[in-house]
């Protein structure tokens, strides 16, 4: 078996310097716990990043890819394929109605809707399209989904930009309100900003965006990458909203493990696009589509659900009660944490790793906290005991 040195020795020689990694292999997985190549078990409160909600390896998940993997890879989207199809179904009817776009991630997802809503703006006699997105929200990395990205969208490494986006407070309905005008093609908003630290973004704020959507003609987007697929304690995060979107992206848990991403419209909006207006090569293939809707036949059920809801209780009421946490945050099994002043997350995130405790650093002060949908009452009070031992080491 390869050592962490030789593979440090591959990665510093082979791969572009993108990601820092910490010095552990994952080898397998089982539910809310992961091995490594020593043997070591871990308890993950990551869960790859929302993208393992139905727990590592879930059985029907394994017996779904396995079986479509042995009968047939996939023909491109020049042909019919039934998992895609049935994969479609099943998101027009858990969520808005209208039609679906398959492609391979949350930020392909992004450049679609970003697409279509431009297009429906020039329907509209709208000459030069913007999109409003909010400070503190993250649409994926490929350039389109960067402009919408505050954070990231950084004139002096990778631009130019895309033109036409525009950026506002997460917490000001009235700045929202203001940026959006006859030019606005859509407003894009993650529901609970989850690189930003898991920050729910307010009822007010939602309702000024979806008003004011409404009274110009410009479509609500609404991000659920990483809030979808049962991570707030519905199978999607807007079913707790006040306001309901024109589009929805999905990706990260939606397939299961596999790289699946998704654009779903309303009923009005499923035109928009006509053959030749958009594509993806390996987008709804059979054996990420079976996967998908094995992972919706898991996670679309109201027991895990409740589950999810039960223990974010829990985890939320419990870290709120060890010393060194200023705040708490979040909805369902979607929880970010602000330590105290003078206490470094980076450091508490490697000491939490030390301690077999799996969870991310989204930024300054801040904790990320996503684990697996099926993790039980003693699993969350084991990574309570966890997290609180590495805050006060």
């Amino acid at each position: 078996m390869t050592g962490i040195d030789e593979l440090r020795s591959l990665e510093s020689r082979y791969t572009m310097p993108t990601y820092l990694r910490a010095g552990v292999e994952f080898v397998r997985g089982e539910g809310a716990r992961l091995w490594d190549s020593e043997g070591k078990e871990y308890l993950d409160f990551f869960a790859g990043l929302s993208v393992h909600n139905a727990g590592h390896c879930h059985p029907r998940i394994v017996a779904a890819i396995a079986e479509q993997a042995t009968a047939f890879n996939g023909s491109s989207n020049l042909y019919l394929s039934e998992p895609a199809l049935r994969l479609a179904e099943r998101l027009s009817g858990s969520s808005l109605g209208g039609k679906v776009f398959l492609c391979n991630s949350g930020a392909e997802a992004s450049e679609c809707a970003i697409k279509l809503a431009r297009k429906h703006a020039r329907t509209r006699g709208v000459e030069s399209p913007e999109i409003v997105s909010l400070d503190g929200g993250f649409h994926g990395r490929t350039l389109g989904a960067l402009a919408a990205t505050p954070k990231l969208a950084d004139e002096g490494r990778f631009g130019p930009l895309p033109r036409g986006f525009v950026a506002v407070p997460r917490d000001d309905p009235g700045a929202l309100r203001a940026a959006i005008g006859p030019q606005t093609a859509a407003v894009m908003i993650e529901p609970i900003q989850g690189e930003a630290g898991i920050f729910p973004i307010s009822d007010g704020v939602l309702v000024a965006a979806r008003e004011a959507c409404d009274g110009t003609g410009a479509l609500l987007i609404l991000d659920e990458v990483q809030a979808g697929m049962g991570r707030t304690g519905t199978l999607w995060a807007h079913e707790q909203l006040p306001v309901s979107p024109d589009l929805m992206t999905a990706a990260k848990a939606l397939g299961g493990g596999l790289p699946v991403g998704a654009v779903v419209t309303t009923l009005e909006l499923g035109e928009t696009f006509e053959p030749g207006d958009h594509g993806t090569t390996f987008g709804g293939g059979p054996v990420a589509a079976s996967a998908a809707l094995a992972a919706l036949d898991v996670i679309d059920d109201e027991t895990l659900l409740a589950n999810v809801r039960e223990q974010g209780e829990a985890l939320m009421a419990g870290l709120a009660a060890i010393e060194g946490v200023a705040e708490v945050r979040g909805r369902g099994l979607m929880v970010g944490l602000t330590l105290a002043d003078g206490l470094d997350p980076p450091s508490i995130r490697d000491r939490c790793l030390d301690a077999r405790l799996v969870l991310n650093c989204p930024g300054p002060r801040a904790l990320r906290l996503l684990p697996p949908l099926v993790v039980s009452a003693g699993e969350v009070e084991e990574g309570l005991s966890r997290l609180g031992a590495s805050i006060s080491t």
